[in-house]
């Protein structure tokens, strides 16, 4: 007995140090993390209060608006009330674990919640997952102690977190689901469906949907729409293996085998397991093999690496107990490979925060475009603005831009273009609804923002037309925001009031055929490419390294393939498009440099097109 105390004890230390020293970390990280675009967005629906919205029930934008009205516009203060709700969390896991498996077992099922690579930053960035899965440990909570006995308190506790979750997000259905399932396969949990409180509690959590149902029925299911059919090809796709392989990574190995050991063993029953065990078991393992199943069929091109986490964590509970029947050896291992696994991706938004570490990134497919980028972006509209007429409104070019620079500049109601990654990302109802979505049209003096990476490099010249058309002739940028070596770039127009009608004129496009990005060069090297700028025609190429000129080329090469593959292109030089230049690598320090090139159009326009890594020497 005095055994079990003290390890309890020790148990419990472990926790709170680990508990502190990872909450600690995550407010510094937070406090310095660019802000994600989701994020972003979620500010501007704060700062336009609703009961819901086209991509999400209203929580998550009360609590951003929560945060900022306390804080003060600052990205730690969105971030505040998600950081809070995270850190209660292994606290609640804690409690839940001492209760059915015993103190100790409590106490490291809290200390693994802190230290899963998933669940320990989660509450770094203002997501909906925080509030969802705050909800989900409720529910899990009320639901074992149902399988007790059924009482208010845990009636109530269960109503709390149906409606927390209703208020979350739409996913928070499969998680209603699966624990309706889960009771229905344990005697007891059938018992408790059959109590009348139960029912009670349910249609609480029922009536917390009804702002998300008001809001389709008045816009044509577009929400629905948007979560359940249009961001899913629903069509099978080899790549959820992948995502099996990085959820094994992002959990760490052990540890998932470890979860995939009590979901094993709550099918198996027998001597030993009771109801509780079965009731976590069931709920996390069918939750979890339910999304790796969903990740074959699913949406595959944004981030969804966190979808399972509501299943990890009822399965977390019981693997204290499990680890009993490990060798010592490969206790330690998991609690080791844990621990780095938290460690490296803190690393991970520690890299993303620092802009050379980001920059390493640049011209990678690793490379963090939703956290880049902005600040620079903000400071020079700040800057383009002071030298516009007072009267310049601002124009985004999609909901990313808009959503950033209004949280930068303090300005929810920026006009945005109709743009793709409106519709791709839910938006394009919600900003039509609050009157912000424009054709282009103006009465006023603009400053357009562009988002040039947003659009793939082969519809980039369609979409500069679509501009064209939107907004009329494209005048020279008057800046040009290369971040992170042009990886993320914006190109910044001054329009008139009034749309001006003529010929399209849009950016220069450009591309380096030789050297190719990542490419060795030594001795007497050919630079070779093709660059041309629509409406006006370029009339100099000058190549840059590391972003000063390096050599000027020779430009108006023949290059007839550029216009067969750009159709639409009205480029008066085609098809003598082409450069060439030659420099003499030798005389160049030796490492990884960047080149680039600086494109100088007819109508005097000057703009530096992104950089690509080349290795000089050895």
């Amino acid at each position: 007995m005095r055994s079990d105390a003290q390890s309890a004890r020790r148990a419990q230390r472990t926790f709170v140090w680990l508990w502190a020293l990872a909450t600690v970390a995550k407010i510094l990280v937070a406090a310095r993390l660019p802000l994600f675009v989701d994020e972003a967005f979620y500010w501007q629906e704060g700062r336009h209060l609703a009961a819901a919205y086209s991509d999400l029930p209203g929580l998550t934008a009360w609590l951003a608006r929560l945060g900022t009205s306390l804080g003060g516009e600052h990205v730690l203060a969105l971030r505040a009330p998600f950081l809070m709700l995270t850190a209660l969390l292994p606290w609640l896991v804690a409690h839940i674990g001492a209760r059915w498996f015993g103190e100790t077992a409590g106490w490291r099922a809290g200390s693994l919640a802190v230290l899963m690579p998933l669940s320990g930053t989660l509450g770094l960035l203002a997501l909906p997952d925080v509030p969802m899965l705050f909800a989900t440990v409720l529910c899990l909570d009320a639901g074992a102690r149902l399988l007790r006995g059924v009482d208010a308190t845990s009636a109530a506790e269960l109503a709390l977190g149906l409606v927390i979750g209703a208020l979350s997000h739409y996913r928070f259905i499969g998680v209603i689901g699966i624990g309706f399932v889960a009771l229905l396969l344990i005697p007891e949990g059938r018992r408790v469906l059959r109590d009348p409180r139960i029912w009670i509690a349910l249609a609480m959590g029922i009536a917390a949907w009804a702002p998300l149902i008001s809001w389709n029925l008045e816009n044509a299911d577009a929400g629905l729409r948007f979560q359940l059919v249009d961001r899913h090809p629903w069509s099978f796709q080899w790549g959820g293996l992948w995502f099996l392989l990085v959820q094994a990574l992002l959990v760490t190995p052990l540890l998932f085998l470890a979860l995939m050991q009590v979901f094993w063993r709550s099918l198996r029953g027998g001597e030993g397991v009771s109801p509780q065990w079965r009731y976590f078991g069931l709920l996390g393992g069918v939750s979890t093999v339910g999304y790796f199943l969903l990740g074959f069929f699913a949406d595959a091109e944004r981030v969804s690496f966190h979808w399972p986490l509501p299943g990890y964590l009822p399965l977390l509970i019981g693997v204290p107990a499990l680890l009993c029947a490990w060798p010592a050896l490969w206790r330690r291992l998991l609690w080791l490979s844990a621990g780095l696994g938290l460690l490296v991706l803190l690393g991970y938004y520690v890299a993303v925060s620092v802009p050379a570490w980001r920059a390493q990134w640049a011209a990678s497919k690793f490379y963090p475009y939703n956290f880049a980028g902005w600040n620079e972006l903000a400071d020079a509209v700040r800057e383009e603005r002071a030298k516009l007429p007072p009267d310049t409104r601002l124009l985004a070019d999609n909901f990313k831009v808009g959503a950033e620079l209004g949280f930068a500049l303090g300005d929810p109601d920026i006009a945005v273009l109709d743009h793709p990654l409106n519709r791709k990302h839910g938006r394009a109802p919600q900003l039509r609804l609050w009157g912000l979505e424009s054709g282009g049209s103006r009465s006023a003096p603009a400053l357009l923002v562009v988002g040039s990476s947003d659009v793939q490099y082969k519809h980039l010249l369609q979409r500069y037309h679509w501009l064209c058309d939107a907004v009329g002739p494209l005048p020279a940028p008057s800046r040009v925001v290369n971040v992170d070596h042009g990886s993320q770039r914006f190109l910044l127009f001054a329009l008139p009031a009034g749309k001006v009608s003529g010929p399209c004129t849009a950016p220069a496009m450009a591309w380096i055929d030789t050297p190719v990005s990542g490419a060795r060069i030594e001795g007497a090297v050919g630079i070779k490419g093709w660059a041309f700028k629509d409406g006006v025609g370029l009339n100099r190429v000058e190549i840059l390294l590391d972003g000063r000129p390096l050599a000027a080329a020779r430009y108006g090469l023949p290059a007839p393939g550029v216009a067969t593959y750009w159709k639409i292109s009205n480029d008066p030089n085609h098809p003598s498009v082409g450069f060439e230049a030659r420099v003499d690598a030798s005389t160049l320090p030796v490492g990884t440099h960047w080149l680039g090139l600086r494109l100088r159009g007819r109508d005097g326009s000057v703009e530096d097109w992104p950089e690509q890594p080349v290795r000089i020497g050895d």
